[in-house]
């Protein structure tokens, strides 16, 4: 509650609690901590008080510091509430941990980080509990990001690049059994919307790199060199119907953007040339218009039961 102490002037009318015991003129207790009132008017002798009418009609003056607004003073409560419970240790519950990253795509040098991306499934009580769950951890002096079930297939759902790339690298280092089961039906989450999200993503990354180009006078490379990767990417999964991680035949040629060796102007004229060709296949596609929705959600499900007695 401290932080409401900080707050700023408050308006008549404003309903306050009393952090600390109230007393009268004489010095002797008139509200206890915790009592509700509502505030009438700052204090005449003290620029930082206020006089709050109690529920029985008694006025008492607080110090600014001695109040809290009682819908914060709530919030505040529940926060607190939640700090003191005992966290559970989520990953404990990863069911799914692979190796992504420049090391995945064949694009690493001594120098690159192990990333590694993975899914994990908490028991049932958690998704119940008043406090609710995160929908990733992360560890960035380790490189890791885990999503929570849910949201990891939602994303797959949308075609987001890197949770697809999560399910079709050959870099698995732990997969349970249901995760095994999700790589096995895998291509459901292959859809024509993987058009929009990769050309639109590289799209908007590239006006990004473009203004960074007119306003610092450099861009970053290791971003231009992903961005023509994840076009070819997705060139590959609309023609070939699965999501190529490495991408050998352009790695001299990406890796030449990313050592800042290729102008900007050949990177974007590259581009330009890719997003004609991703229409082309995008036009010829066999890949179905929407990803399958209810095997994803029975697949959900079934998981979301396997958990109402412990880990999978």
């Amino acid at each position: 509650m401290a932080s409401e102490t900080n707050r700023s002037f408050l308006p008549i009318g404003t309903q306050v609690v009393a952090l600390v015991a109230g007393k009268n003129a004489k010095g002797d207790q008139s509200c206890p901590r915790g009592s509700v009132g509502v505030i009438v008017s700052p204090a005449t002798d003290n620029p930082n008080a206020y006089q709050v009418r109690q529920t029985d009609g008694s006025i008492i003056t607080f110090d600014r510091k001695s109040l809290a607004i009682r819908k914060h003073f709530q919030s505040d409560s529940a926060k607190h509430g939640h700090n003191r419970r005992s966290e559970p240790d989520l990953n404990d519950y990863i069911i799914y941990r692979c190796a992504v990253g420049s090391r995945a795509f064949g694009l690493d040098t001594e120098n690159s980080d192990s990333d590694r991306r993975g899914i994990f499934l908490p028991p049932s009580e958690l998704h119940w509990s008043l406090f609710g769950l995160p929908e990733q951890i992360e560890n960035h002096e380790t490189q890791e990001c885990y999503w929570e079930l849910e949201k990891f297939l939602l994303l797959a759902l949308k075609a987001n690049p890197n949770v697809l790339e999560c399910l079709y690298t050959p870099s698995v280092e732990l997969a349970t059994p249901l995760a095994q089961e999700l790589l096995a039906m895998r291509s459901i989450f292959l859809s024509q919307l993987i058009y929009q999200t990769y050309n639109g993503y590289v799209m908007s990354q590239f006006k990004k790199l473009n203004q960074d180009l007119r306003n610092k006078g450099a861009i970053r490379w290791k971003h231009a060199m992903h961005l023509i990767r994840l076009l070819l990417s997705g060139i590959t999964i609309l023609k070939e119907g699965f999501v190529p991680l490495r991408i050998d035949d352009h790695r001299d040629r990406l890796l030449d953007i990313r050592n800042g060796k290729v102008p900007w102007e050949e990177i974007n004229f590259w581009r330009l040339r890719l997003h004609k060709d991703i229409d082309a296949a995008f036009a010829s596609t066999r890949l179905p218009e929407y990803p399958d929705y209810e095997r994803t959600n029975e697949f959900l499900l079934k998981a979301r039961r396997s958990m109402t007695g412990g880990k999978a």
